[in-house]
């Protein structure tokens, strides 16, 4: 069974990969490096005596996308491709629009060409919007506040659309929640470009002397310590989810949805503290106004995963923070070293 993973240079992508190729699969990976480094590739290699194959392409060419299903056997796909800042995509709608929809639609088209019947697709919790009541299970009512998330949700639409049409197609839906951490070996982590969108990593930088304080946003929410509450999962237990998604599919067909979260939300104040307990320094922040549009609480209801895919996250926070820092300290310039 050989699987293509689209964007699997990328920081969930290589993670997921290395995964993957731990639990026998061959896999192929596709990438155009538009949100990556080449070095990761030589990194997967140092972590695995497992080859695997790769492809620079551009998914949003149905030319090149027709030529990974021509030239090798796939069998089954996990999709994450595609951009991925929810600032950028509010300010370059269409590029995003264009980017990840049209990459998703050649991937199918190619997928029925050539009989592939299963795909887990890389969604997120965005589809929620802003909720009105927390935890979130997958009947939670769907909406969006952004680009971004339009697109996850216009994607989960359409394979929806597509299993209704063939009942035979395998589809699994994770909605991710907040990806943080590394693998342990420090090896692979989280590369972001420019100043970064998300909590931890910017915290990570902060820690190794990139960035000079965290601007907290909001300290007055209905929450334990006031500030915005969050569920965080460690980018390895999100990786064997994937895992897990590939073995469901293999034994049921139709489409199913499945958040991936903890269950279990940290406010911006506990994710500072635990990484200072990791890096071992006392890290500054200052209070600032609330963004609007930022919910006060968000997590998961991941019992659903738990059941029907044998899966639930192993990893707190402590762990989370830990990586991330091992990952951080050795790559202070992330895979440009």
């Amino acid at each position: 069974m050989l699987i293509l993973v689209t964007g699997g240079t990328g920081y969930i992508g290589s993670h997921t990969s290395l995964s993957l190729l731990e639990a026998g699969y061959d896999i192929l990976i596709a990438d155009n490096f538009s949100n990556s480094k080449p070095a990761v590739l030589e990194r997967l290699r140092s972590l695995t005596d497992k080859a695997f194959h790769f492809v620079q392409c551009e998914l949003t060419n149905p030319a090149e996308t027709e030529a990974l299903f021509l030239q090798y056997p796939i069998t089954a796909v996990v999709h994450f491709a595609g951009l991925k800042a929810v600032g950028e995509s509010v300010e370059k709608p269409l590029s995003y629009f264009h980017n990840n929809l049209f990459s998703t639609i050649n991937l199918l088209t190619s997928m029925k060409h050539h009989d592939v019947k299963r795909f887990v697709f890389s969604s997120s919790a965005t589809v929620y919007g802003n909720p009105t009541s927390v935890p979130l299970r997958e009947t939670s009512p769907l909406s969006t506040t952004n680009p971004y998330g339009r697109i996850k949700l216009m994607i989960e639409d359409m394979l929806r659309d597509i299993t209704q049409a063939d009942p035979s197609f395998r589809v699994c839906l994770l909605r991710y929640f907040n990806p943080v951490g590394a693998h342990p070996s420090g090896l692979i982590g989280e590369d972001p470009s420019g100043i970064p969108n998300n909590l931890m990593p910017y915290i990570a930088q902060l820690a190794v002397g990139k960035r000079d304080s965290l601007r907290v946003f909001g300290n007055d929410y209905p929450t334990p310590d006031g500030t915005g509450v969050r569920d965080y999962i460690h980018v390895q237990d999100l990786a064997e989810g994937h895992v897990a998604a590939l073995e469901k599919l293999e034994k049921s067909a139709g489409l199913c949805c499945y958040n991936l979260g903890t269950g279990v939300g940290y406010s911006v104040l506990d994710v500072l503290h635990a990484y200072e307990r990791a890096c071992g320094a006392t890290l500054p922040y200052k209070m600032v106004a609330r963004r609007a549009g930022d919910a006060a609480e968000t997590w998961a209801d991941p019992s659903k995963a738990k059941t029907e895919l044998h899966w639930q996250t192993k990893r707190d926070l402590d762990t989370m923070c830990r990586d991330s820092w091992n990952w951080q300290k050795n790559n202070p310039n992330g895979y440009e070293e």
